[in-house]
Order: C-alpha cells, then structure tokens, then sequence
C-alpha cells in the first residue's frame, strides 16, 4: 500500500469511524485503532485487500458490531477493583465483635488500667502528655503502667481464648 492510499483511507475511516461510534457506543479513536489494527494484520498474514475501500468499510462495521456485544456482554464494576479491599459486612461484623471482646476485658482489668487503656484506644489519638493529664498522673509513669495493663490483659484474653476453645 502506497502512502497516498493509506492517506485516502484515512479520510474514508475516519468519516465511517464517526459514523459508527456512537451506534457503537465507544470512541471513534477506540474504533479506527481497533480497523488500523485489523489492518496491519490482514497486512501481515495476507497482504493489501484487493478492494481496500470496501474491506475498509466492512471492517469498521464488524468492529463496531463487536464493540456492541462486548458492551453488552460486559458489566462495569460497581467499584474499583483497587477500592475492594473495604471489609465487607461478615468482617465488619466480625471486628465489631472482636472490639466488643476487647472493651469488655478492658472494662475487668485492675486499679487504673481500665481507664488507662481506655485512653490509649481512644479514636481521638490522645498524646501521652495528654492521657497523663486526664488520669492525673505522671507522663513518666505512663510506660510502665501500660507495659502492666497490657501483661493483664494479655493473661485475661489468654485465659478467656483458652477456656472457650473445645476439647478433643
């Protein structure tokens, strides 16, 4: 194919890409890629079509009839596929449980802990400074406080998973 050729055939796909597309329900430029390629293919395997006009027009009419049933045949996600990795209701239901376990264990804990670690998984992220100040204790003291509400709870939640589990 000479260059002139392909220019006039450029004119002549880009009339019947417009033509097409909207029927189609794609882009006139997702079409005329798809006739180009079909193109350089035909090109490849069997060489120039002897009328190159008329296999032109027949070419972007098949891909536009198969623009429409892949349209049809294909449904769009109802989100992202990225955006899927928001928990669904079992785990929402799930962490919801595993929160409520928490917060009750919490609630049986010794002396200042309760408070203390209430504090700690507070949503409002309080700076030590801060959760010193409301339980009216020493920012210093926070540590190791913490460090023996966590070994409490630690050996609570310990305890309650094992005597829940069954035996045999």
């Amino acid at each position: 194919m000479t260059h002139d050729m392909l220019a006039t055939l450029r004119s002549q796909l880009v009339a019947e890409v417009s033509a097409e597309a909207s029927a189609a329900g794609t882009e006139a430029g997702d079409l005329e890629q798809a006739v180009w390629l079909r193109l350089l293919e035909r090109l490849d395997a069997d060489g120039p079509p002897v009328d190159p006009e008329s296999w032109l027009r027949s070419a972007v009419r098949f891909e536009a009839r198969l623009s429409r049933r892949t349209a049809r045949l294909e449904r769009p996600y109802g989100v992202e596929p990225a955006d899927e990795h928001a928990p669904g209701p079992e785990q929402q239901a799930l962490a919801a449980a595993r929160r409520r376990a928490l917060y009750a264990a919490v609630r049986r804990l010794p002396g200042r802990c309760p408070r203390l670690l209430a504090a700690l998984l507070a949503p409002q992220d309080l700076t030590y400074r801060e959760i010193a100040g409301e339980l009216g204790m020493s920012q210093g003291s926070l540590g190791p406080e913490r460090s023996r509400c966590l070994g409490c709870l630690r050996r609570l939640m310990t305890a309650e998973v094992a005597a829940r589990e069954p035996r045999g």
